[in-house]
């Protein structure tokens, strides 16, 4: 009890001093409060910019984790994609897996104003949305029940969006895929083709020229398949996805990265076996966490050992002003100590001093850090439109500003309260 007293009468006197010496420390402090300011925000700005590299290599190659999966028949006769589908399914459902999808490139024709044009299309199930963080520009992703309309509804990207005219998505827009004609009708539906609804835009980046759409796999399935029978029962293998020159569906799912070992296993004994002999199932990863590395750990610890530098300047000049404060205050020294003060109290005394003042700073410049990384001028800067789920300010990154102000304080207040120890009374005060 008697050591908590005497140390909270350290803390209020030397917090009087401060306020003594204030317009003499009010500089000094100045370099602290942003060194520390830099320091804060730089830990929490590369938590965004992290989150940003992670969601954009999340886009393409899955969340953690991502189990790719692809399945082959070793012989070259291409599998029956029915039963490909159906082993699929059941191990989906053996193992509860919430987030799987069927991928599939390929391209549809589509009329445009401007003629007709071989469009890009991606055909998923719907929780590939999730799964690898689709973003929207206008209306919504697919829905679960989106599977059952009899109308294929397609998201297109924002050039696909702008040949179109942007039309409202509330007026419910149409394209024709598949189509030769060119839309002229007096209400301005496409003609030809089998007739799908807009139903999401995506953004393009600026390098992006080319329209192209998402749709969902069982939507493309009844296509291929209608124009198989339109085209006679002899091209039906040049709709087959497995076989000729179509692109060949693959699967994925995304799945607790703990457990992602033991289901990669498990996933690829169920495949082969439901499949038969001859078949050759590989399953591998590609999300970030796969190789653990982080893209902007040097910069980050450039940017850190710069700003450690400007604070270590800051408590330059925190020392000098402290040392001047102290040789002024010889007298008032001799005298407490005349008094009874012992050393270790003016040594811990003036020691404080320095630390309550760098603490203070450090507040404030942990303050400025917060306003600084959560207004949504630095979010857009540093995101870039990138990010979806931007993180809290970091817990760490203000803990780790306060401690780094403590420190300077303390190692600023060093050297003046081993100067204020070596005074003797009787010099003091004479002086």
């Amino acid at each position: 009890m008697r050591a908590l007293t005497a140390f909270i009468g350290a803390l209020l006197e030397a917090w009087q001093e401060v306020r003594v010496h204030r317009t003499r420390v009010l500089l000094s402090l100045v370099g602290v409060a942003v060194a520390v300011c830099s320091l804060t925000t730089v830990v929490a700005l590369g938590a965004i910019v992290q989150q940003s590299s992670q969601e954009l290599s999340e886009r393409s190659s899955g969340r953690p984790a991502t189990l790719f999966v692809s399945m082959y028949a070793t012989g070259g006769q291409p599998l029956d994609p029915d039963l490909v589908d159906a082993a699929w399914a059941d191990v989906v459902d053996r193992y509860d897996v919430t987030y799987a999808s069927r991928m599939q490139s390929t391209t549809q024709r589509v009329p445009f104003p401007d003629g007709v044009v071989d469009v890009g299309t991606q055909a998923v199930d719907q929780p590939y949305g999730e799964m690898h963080r689709v973003q929207m520009q206008e209306g919504e992703w697919f829905t679960p029940l989106d599977a059952q309309q009899l109308a294929p509804q397609v998201i297109v990207n924002e050039v696909f969006w702008d040949r179109m005219g942007r039309p409202p998505l509330e007026s419910h827009p149409v394209v024709a895929l598949g189509g030769q004609g060119v839309p002229g009708s007096a209400s301005g539906i496409p003609s030809g083709g089998v007739r799908a609804v807009v139903v999401g835009v995506t953004p393009s980046p600026t390098w992006d020229t080319f329209p192209s759409m998402f749709m969902l796999a069982d939507h493309l399935q009844a296509l291929q398949e209608a124009a198989a029978g339109e085209r006679g029962s002899g091209a039906a293998a040049a709709s087959d996805p497995y076989g000729g020159g179509s692109p060949q569906t693959q699967y994925e799912m995304w799945v607790p990265p703990e457990l992602s070992e033991q289901l990669t296993t498990l996933v690829k004994r169920d495949l082969a076996g439901a499949l038969g002999d001859g078949t050759q199932v590989d399953i591998n990863r590609q999300d970030w966490a796969t190789y653990g590395d982080d893209p902007f750990a040097v910069t980050r610890t450039v940017v850190i050992g710069i700003a450690v530098l400007v604070l270590l300047l800051g408590a330059l000049g925190l020392v000098n002003i402290a040392l001047v404060t102290v040789k002024q205050r010889v007298r008032e020294i001799g005298i407490r100590r005349s008094f009874g003060a012992t050393a270790s109290r003016v040594f811990f005394a003036v020691m404080m001093e320095s630390v309550v003042a760098t603490v203070v700073a450090g507040a404030v410049g942990v303050i400025v850090s917060i306003l600084v990384v959560q207004s949504p001028a630095v979010r857009d800067l540093v995101g870039q439109g990138m990010v979806s789920d931007f993180p809290p300010f970091p817990v760490d990154a203000a803990i780790i500003g306060l401690v780094a102000a403590t420190a300077v304080g303390a190692l600023a207040g060093l050297l003046p309260a081993l100067v204020a120890v070596r005074v003797r009374v009787i010099d003091a005060i004479r002086y």
